[in-house]
């Protein structure tokens, strides 16, 4: 009986799934969390037999060549790694199966990298937290659906001796549900293929708020027999669909009840009824290493690792980024600042390709050990070449023929150019107590010659009790972006020469896990800052830089806490800058999650708890549509700011992960709603049902 438990939660969800996803095609990201991957817990209930990865691959083969085998299939027949971990040799680790942070299923509300919105998951959004980018070279600048992208970078890459699928579905009636599907299997020992699916389709509280995300990849590893050679492949077709609704009319919405002529917020006026962005990211990405001379190993814990003394490497990476913006109706609310080609139609796009080849050689020396690595120094040198073709059109209606005025697409923009991007990696492990990392990116040749990235990082640890250390600095300096630059559309056309941008940042970070602590502390210096703003009472959303600098400090705590079978989970960040008009960031962040965790029944590992979310008032931002820029606007609007807490009951049943949330239960105790960008109002509260179901065959 306690088996089919399960399928009271399916039910429902599968009944609504329908109904959001006839909105528009969509997504979500599998990677959207763009958390950490944690690959050490595990959650299966029962296994035959105490077996290590080798015995547990021989059970396998056995039962495939026909053999009696009693072995049940469990994530420890699983191991996973990512592109990071494959840096300087081959990790794998177990596959998580774990509730950890199930709750916060969404890119948004991740508790420590918050997000503002126009509203619910799928529409424009930036960070609420001062989160610098470490990119140097050519950036177009737009960032608005970053998280709804799936790029190489976020594919999981697997050895799996039996076939795993995992299916999850997170649905909260049509205001909000999320897809994601992956299934991975060993085609043989050396070759694993798989795919990862994600949708999002959700309606929204609020007029046209009905998204529709895609992410499609397909993805390989194959390692040799030798172990020498690997290959990563993968091919990645994004999708997203966003309505731009303008904001609702009524900009009194929390501190005046709604006319009675509006059943719902759904009917609720708008400033848009025809807007819309649509972006097509596709991309093929080949990764290979060759190992040179002697290859070491190394098992400790749960990962197993395969050491190279020499190895060389090549990338081969093409990517297509084609956005559009369209519009069909006139601006009778005063959304755009001004119109250059027509007051009425607007079919905006800009593409971008992009081939990049990567060469690199890498040089390790380090003594003999079959435990931590000791006494170790790298070397890793690089050669990087990025080419680049952009177009930009936009929609004239200016055109007079014989048969009176036409719309036509013209080109205003078609530029090519190549960047080749010197790169350079020097380390050195003492033991595994001491570890420096040296890391240096110089674009030597090509449009953004200059531009150079040079980060150094000690790590020192005294072990679990005592904790480590990780002192890092760096300095940037990164050319503008496109859209500050050299930028047509409709409604907004930039041509300006700015300065290049420079950070130098220091920070402190100490870690003790058996306290469950993590303090940091960093500090920034940005010279040149780049940031849009709005002439006075004006929605311009002008380029600007300031040449003075910015001094900024951010000190972040996370703290947990357990009391038997309670856990009290805390992160706090404070953030402080001498321009908090010009950077718009809360003073002060926290998130606390207390939960009470126990095995039900003998077989329900669950846990209950509640999470809240706050966050000090700040001079909020305003959002341009048709450019997909956070814009400092003037008069300045800073709004209430108050506690938004969620309730939910999570559990894991047999290989099923279930959840029963609550979100913004507290709506109606302090105020009716909030709002996180001007004119926008953020999202009401909702029941969500959350279900990810793992299979193995």
């Amino acid at each position: 009986m306690l088996k089919r438990l399960k399928y009271v939660f399916l039910l429902p969800l599968f009944l609504s799934v329908k109904l959001a996803f006839a909105q528009y095609p969509q997504q979500n990201p599998n990677y959207p969390n763009r958390q950490p991957a944690n690959f050490n817990r595990d959650t299966a209930t029962s296994q035959s037999k105490n077996l290590s990865s080798d015995q547990a691959i021989d059970e396998e083969r056995k039962k495939e060549e026909g053999q009696k085998d009693s072995v049940v299939f469990t994530s420890k027949f699983i191991r996973v790694t990512n592109e990071k971990l494959l840096k300087d040799s081959t990790v794998v680790f177990p596959l998580d199966t774990g509730l950890n942070n199930f709750e916060n299923y969404g890119p948004l509300n991740q508790p420590r990298d918050p997000k503002i919105s126009l509203g619910n998951t799928g529409l424009p959004q930036r960070d609420l937290l001062f989160e610098p980018s470490k990119i140097i070279g050519f950036d177009v600048g737009q960032h608005f659906l970053d998280p709804y992208i799936l790029t190489p970078q976020d594919i999981l890459y697997y050895k799996a001796r039996v076939g795993y699928t995992n299916l999850s579905l997170y649905d909260s009636g049509v205001k909000e549900q999320i897809f994601k599907a992956i299934h991975t299997q060993n085609i043989n020992p050396q070759l694993n293929v798989g795919f990862n699916l994600n949708f999002i389709g959700s309606q929204g509280f609020y007029a046209r708020q009905n998204v529709g995300d895609m992410n499609a990849a397909f993805f390989s590893w194959y390692e040799s027999k030798s172990k020498r050679y690997n290959l990563l492949a993968n091919y990645i077709a994004n999708t997203i669909k966003t309505p731009e609704n303008g904001s609702v009319t009524d900009d009194s919405l929390f501190t005046s009840p709604p006319s009675s002529a509006y059943s719902t917020t759904q009917n609720l006026p708008i400033r848009l009824y025809s807007a819309q962005d649509n972006v097509r990211n596709n991309g093929l990405y080949l990764k290979q290493y060759y190992y040179i001379g002697e290859i070491d190993s190394l098992k400790k814990g749960a990962g197993n690792s395969v050491l190279p003394t020499q190895r060389v490497g090549y990338t081969l990476y093409y990517n297509r980024i084609k956005s559009a913006f369209f519009q069909n109706e006139p601006d009778n609310y005063g959304v755009f600042p001004d119109y250059y080609y027509s007051s009425k139609y607007s079919r905006d796009s800009l593409s971008v390709s992009h081939i990049q080849n990567a060469f690199s050689y890498s040089f390790y020396l380090r003594g003999k050990s079959t435990g931590a690595v000791k006494n170790e120094v790298k070397l890793d040198l690089g050669l990087v070449q990025d080419y680049y073709n952009y177009q930009q059109f936009v929609t004239d209606t200016g055109i007079i023929n014989t048969y009176g005025r036409i719309i036509q697409i013209d080109r205003k923009q078609n530029n090519s150019f190549q960047d080749i991007t010197l790169k350079g990696r020097a380390g050195y492990r003492f033991s595994d107590k001491i570890l420096l990392d040296l890391d240096v990116q110089q674009i030597a040749e090509g449009r953004d010659f200059g531009n150079f990235l040079y980060d150094g990082k000690l790590t020192l640890s005294g072990g679990r009790k005592a904790g480590r250390i990780i002192l890092e600095a760096y300095s940037q300096n990164s050319s503008p972006p496109l859209v500050y630059t050299n930028w047509v559309s409709n409604h907004y056309i930039f041509h300006n020469n700015f300065s290049n941008q420079k950070t130098t940042s220091a920070s402190f970070n100490y870690i003790n896990d058996a306290l469950q602590l993590d303090l940091k502390a960093e500090y920034y210096l940005i010279s040149d800052y780049l940031y849009f703003s709005a002439q006075p009472n004006g929605i311009d959303a002008t380029p600007t830089q300031l040449h003075s600098p910015i001094n900024l400090l951010k000190l972040s705590l996370g703290k947990n806490l357990s009391f038997g079978h309670w856990h009290f989970d805390n992160y706090i960040v404070y953030e402080k800058s001498d321009y908090q008009s010009t950077l718009r960031v809360p003073d002060l962040y926290t998130y606390s999650n207390l939960y009470y965790s126990k095995l039900l029944f003998q077989v329900l590992h669950s846990a209950f708890g509640i999470n809240v979310r706050y966050n000090t008032p700040y001079v909020a931002p305003s959002y341009a549509v048709g450019l997909g820029e956070f814009y400092n606007n003037t008069p300045n609007i800073t709004f209430s700011s108050y506690p938004v807490g969620a309730v939910y009951f999570k559990a894991t049943l047999i290989r099923t992960n279930l959840l029963l949330e609550y979100d913004y239960v507290n709506q109606g105790l302090f105020s009716s709603g909030y709002y996180m960008v001007n004119r926008y109002p953020g999202p009401n509260r909702m029941l969500k049902i959350g279900v990810s179901w793992t299979f193995y065959n």
